[in-house]
């Protein structure tokens, strides 16, 4: 009796589903349980006054007084930003991108320490800008609120609570994105909700929490968490210099 021959299209097409049902199902279960559609606010006064009230909360002037920053992202990148000059030092791996950030075409690269130019550096140095614009939104986003380009609206929570929705319509990689800011008794970021292209689903939150106070009095976080996900800010360091 002959045997039957195995069709190899019908076998990818059950390798294909087997590997992507699980992760199609997975997703439709986080879209459901925490997709949320951008809320409408009210700007004016009261937005700003709140926005004023999270800035004096986490004491905006000793931020504007920090000259200087050191920190590790995810154990993955560290950054030496200068702000008062602004340039910072991204590096990852075997790379070191000393970035311009007013002019980023004039930033420096090396490789193992060795100084590189050409299509490669340019590759490095997108990627640098890149990696600074995420993560130190991560680090400094609540005293980024009255930046220019940024709308700010007041809105009522499902327990009427004030919470900051936050639109930035210019700058950074992805112009366009909007947080809603979730603050404590006190005016103190504890979370916010994102509304972002780089996320597949509307009104995810992350945690802004176990803050740590810098030489100059700056208040930063240590600490996100997104769905089951730990975001680790280490080795903060802020001074005047």
């Amino acid at each position: 009796m002959a045997s039957k021959k195995t069709n190899p299209i019908k076998i990818i097409a059950g390798v294909v589903i087997f590997l992507t049902l699980p992760t199609l199902l997975f997703f439709g279960f986080l879209y459901f349980k925490y997709h949320e559609d951008l809320p409408t606010g009210i700007q004016g006064e009261q937005a700003d006054a709140l926005a004023y009230k999270m800035l004096d909360a986490l004491n905006y002037e000793a931020y504007k007084s920090t000259n200087y920053i050191e920190w590790t992202f995810k154990k993955r990148r560290y950054y030496e930003w200068d702000r008062a000059k602004n340039t910072c030092n991204v590096m990852w791996k075997q790379n070191k991108v000393a970035l311009n950030l007013n002019n980023p075409s004039k930033s420096k690269v090396y490789i193992h320490s060795f100084n590189h130019e050409g299509e490669m550096a340019e590759k490095l140095i997108k990627k640098a800008l890149k990696y600074f614009n995420n993560d130190s939104f991560w680090l400094v986003a609540p005293y980024k609120v009255f930046d220019k380009g940024v709308e700010r609206r007041l809105v009522k929570t499902s327990n009427n609570k004030n919470a900051l929705l936050v639109t930035y319509t210019s700058g950074g990689s992805t112009p366009g994105d909007s947080y809603l800011w979730l603050l404590d008794n006190n005016n103190k970021p504890t979370a916010f909700k994102m509304w972002t292209s780089l996320l597949p689903i509307d009104g995810l939150t992350a945690t802004w929490e176990h803050w740590t106070t810098t030489q100059t009095g700056a208040q930063l976080p240590t600490f996100h968490k997104l769905l089951f996900f730990g975001l680790e800010i280490e080795d903060i360091q802020g001074t005047h210099n």
